[in-house]
């Protein structure tokens, strides 16, 4: 799996679960704070859209992942 693909697995898993933990009709219901990562999440998802710049994915880079399939 490459880094970019990763990171929007990642991106997508964070906010899943910060939506589970932020919604109060959801069963695993902690407090509705975690719609501010859910928040957070996209905010970041946007700038990288725009600037194609993105943290985790440069992490991810660091870590050894490469940046294609190719």
């Amino acid at each position: 799996m490459s880094s970019w693909q990763l990171t929007r697995v990642i991106a997508g898993t964070f906010i899943l679960l910060s939506l589970a933990l932020g919604v109060q009709g959801s069963p695993i219901y902690q407090s509705s704070y975690w719609l501010w990562f859910t928040a957070f999440v996209g905010v970041n998802l946007l700038q990288s859209g725009l600037t194609r710049w993105c943290l985790m994915e440069r992490i991810l880079r660091g870590l050894g992942l490469k940046a294609s399939a190719d």
